[in-house]
């Protein structure tokens, strides 16, 4: 099969294209810069430099694609998030419709089934329905909150405390980018079945805010307490922190809009939990 992914050095996407070159593919890896590719996997991938909000440019660079792994990328610092989510999706579906593309894996979000009101996962969810409108097979990942969350806040770990705007006693499934990478590409690999379909990644448990201080305290071996930020103050931090009011909205609507009294559509069962624990993760990235 020729496969496209995209992200190549993203959390997921990473991992997504060892496992394909792994696994005996040489995938077509879109990238903005080639240069930041792994030197590793030099003539082990087919880099195709494009960015991913250029349609004629995805279109072209998808040309005979059997199966797509599709990631919106991050919009740069000071546009529109939502507005790049909605140029990634435009991109996409025209992409699978005028070169008959025979699936696509799309790494969205637990909260896109809201469609509406949950800040940047909106432009998730618009992206589930272009693809949807294509008529292709489509698998829609519906992942968890990602662990390297975290890592921005390391050094405030490491000082004994753990920020959020959501609520400490609301719980969420947390994941590891690493495990989703791996569900991608079993996907990728395997049959995708006609239509739509979701599947949820959720990690291998559901955890609250003071729960997951807990497991890092264990893990540092100091006390970490959970602080809740408001949603008044996280908004103006973000804004100190530089973003305009579109990125503001997109940041600050995602805990706004998926605490209490969400709960994912997708029920939590052998296929949804994989198994990376947040312990062995913070093992990994947070010890020192």
């Amino acid at each position: 099969m020729r496969i496209v992914t995209t992200t190549p050095t993203g959390n997921v996407g990473s991992r997504v294209v060892r496992l394909l070159a792994q696994a005996g593919v040489r995938p077509v890896v879109l990238t903005r810069d080639p240069a930041r590719l792994p030197a590793d996997l030099s003539g082990l991938v087919e880099p195709v430099a494009v960015d991913q909000t250029d349609r004629s440019g995805v279109v072209r660079a998808t040309v005979g694609a059997d199966r797509v792994f599709w990631v919106n990328p991050p919009a740069p610092p000071g546009g529109d998030p939502l507005a790049g989510h909605a140029a990634c999706a435009a991109a996409v579906a025209a992409a699978v419709r005028e070169n008959g593309i025979g699936g696509v894996v799309f790494q969205s979000s637990g909260g896109a089934e809201l469609r509406h009101g949950a800040g940047e996962i909106d432009g998730l969810g618009a992206t589930e329905e272009a693809l949807d409108a294509t008529g292709a097979p489509v698998v829609h990942l519906r992942c968890g909150y990602f662990m390297t969350n975290l890592l921005p806040a390391a050094e405030e770990i490491a000082d004994g405390v753990l920020s959020t705007p959501w609520a400490l006693d609301h719980p969420l499934p947390w994941v590891a980018p690493r495990d989703i990478g791996e569900v991608a590409v079993a996907r990728l690999l395997g049959p995708l079945g006609p239509g739509r379909s979701v599947q949820a990644v959720h990690g291998p448990e559901d955890l609250t805010f003071d729960r997951v201080a807990r497991i890092l305290g264990e893990v540092l071996g100091r006390a970490v307490t959970a602080r809740h930020v408001p949603g008044p103050a996280f908004r103006a931090a973000l804004g100190a922190l530089g973003m305009n009011a579109a990125e503001v909205d997109a940041v600050a609507g995602m805990s706004a809009g998926l605490g209490a009294g969400f709960r994912p559509e997708q029920v939590r069962d052998a296929v949804s939990t994989t198994p990376t624990t947040l312990r062995s993760w913070a093992v990994e990235h947070l010890r020192r």
